[in-house]
């Protein structure tokens, strides 16, 4: 690896380990950490870096849950064989250099995707949760590693919450703990699909899933959306065969609508008749501003098709990292065979702590809270934006979600718009980086957790000056 110098925290405000993992990542995104190419040891990549070597550890099982590598016994860390990323369709190569045409500046940004209201969240609660966390760690849990499919008190947490608050029947023993929603769907690739497999994926979708995919040597099929969400006709004429299904029904990314029942029927039995698997990302589900979020795609699954994705990264905060998978009893085997191999499993302390916050009752009364503020200010901030440039945004608010979409009248280039607002501290997505095909649509996607109703009209004004 001849760029080991190059890594180098290069933002104050993130951890060590993430910007290790991240710089890693990109090497082998971009093909110069070639595929079966062996990593340097964690002592000896610390010692180049001048970091600890926890931090390397930490990097280096991100990646492995995300599956960009894999152990190799004796030999080490390697990167997955199954990356051909030399062999990557032109795409992706088009959609990467888009994507790395945005830059972010350091600290958060108004507007910012993927963020919760941090303002309010309950520290106090989780940091005293954490000290006892610390303390009552004994000899035992830190000199051997823990259950493959992760902390089993989680677990049961979690198969507890699901029946309830999404209609989803699954016990502690059907659910994975992974390094977040790519993390699950790295795990997914891994243990169900084989090279040049076809993936249904919504157009526009998640970008960085479609990264994934293409990562692996598979071939994405896009299915449009249109107003009630994926087009699942339009699927089984274009590609009827595929093996595998990456969808977002409670609320469609980017666009936010819900996929309605006979569409989720169709889907589902499409996957029965041919055999497929469905992923299913219920990445912001907690958060519906109309009447109750409808039940999980899962909940009407008899066939065991569908592979339901959840994160704690929207509910608490991105920097846990902290996701899970329910996984279908016939295939439960091979996750827990690849777990092995693979150790993706977060920390243990890190599950333990989101356990505790969880059954003492914390998460119940946190998320209740969100739902009731997200509501407030996603109303305000809308309002605002509305009032202060009708003639610039169109926006149509969905049901549910932490962002709404507000389309570009005119000429406007999202991308370059974002390049320029995001050098100003105001950090909207593009909404044409999460398509796929030509005529991708035109807009900002608009994150509005973290601004307060009360702030809402100076940050619109800041907005209109900002695109002026």
């Amino acid at each position: 690896m001849n760029r080991q110098h190059d890594i180098a925290p290069t933002r104050p405000d993130h951890s060590l380990y993430r910007d290790v993992y991240q710089r890693l990542r990109s090497e082998i995104l971009a093909g110069r950490l070639a595929a079966g190419a062996r990593l340097p040891s964690s002592r000896t990549l610390a010692s180049q870096l001048g970091v600890a070597r926890g931090t390397v550890e930490v990097a280096y099982q991100m990646l492995a849950g995300e599956g960009y590598t894999i152990a190799a016994g004796a030999r080490g860390t390697m990167v997955n064989p199954a990356l051909s990323l030399r062999r990557r369709a032109r795409p992706a190569a088009k959609s990467e250099s888009r994507a790395q045409r945005l830059r972010f500046p350091p600290g958060q940004l108004l507007f910012q995707m993927g963020l919760p209201a941090l303002d309010v969240f309950p520290r106090k609660q989780w940091s005293q949760i954490a000290v006892r966390i610390v303390r009552s760690v004994d000899v035992e849990q830190l000199a051997h590693p823990h259950d493959i499919l992760g902390y089993e008190p989680l677990r049961q947490a979690i198969a507890s919450y699901l029946r309830i608050a999404r209609d989803i029947a699954c016990t502690a023993d059907q659910i994975m703990i992974t390094a977040g929603f790519q993390g699950a769907l790295g795990f997914i690739i891994q243990a169900l699909l084989a090279p040049r497999d076809e993936v249904w994926v919504d157009d526009p979708g998640y970008f960085f899933a479609h990264e994934l995919l293409r990562g692996a040597n598979l071939r994405l099929a896009p299915i449009p959306v249109d107003d009630e969400g994926l087009d699942v006709a339009a699927g089984t004429r274009i590609a009827p065969d595929a093996a595998l299904a990456v969808v977002t029904p409670t609320h469609q990314f980017p666009l936010g609508m819900t996929l309605p029942v006979d569409r989720r029927l169709a889907l589902l039995d499409w996957a029965d008749r041919k055999r497929a698997f469905i992923v299913e990302d219920d990445y912001d589900c907690e958060f519906h501003h109309r009447g109750l979020p409808p039940p999980a795609l899962k909940s009407l699954d008899r066939s065991g098709r569908v592979l339901y994705a959840g994160s704690f990264s929207k509910v608490l905060f991105p920097g846990l990292r902290l996701g899970y998978l329910v996984v279908p009893d016939a295939v439960i085997d091979r996750f827990i065979h690849l777990g092995r191999a693979t150790h993706p499993a977060p920390a243990l302390m890190v599950q333990k702590l989101v356990e505790a916050f969880m059954v003492q009752g914390h998460f119940s009364r946190h998320l209740s809270r969100m739902r009731s503020l997200y509501t407030e200010r996603r109303n305000a901030l809308a309002t605002a934006l509305k009032a202060a440039m009708p003639r610039q945004l169109d926006i149509r608010l969905q049901d549910g979600g932490m962002h709404f979409v507000a389309h570009l009248r005119g000429p406007t280039d999202d991308m370059e718009l974002v390049e320029r607002l995001r050098r100003k501290g105001i950090g909207p997505g593009p909404l044409s980086l999460h398509a796929i095909r030509r005529n991708a649509p035109n807009g900002l996607m608009i994150g509005y957790p973290n601004v307060p109703s009360t702030e809402a009209h100076a940050a619109a004004q800041r907005m209109l000056v900002a695109m002026r």
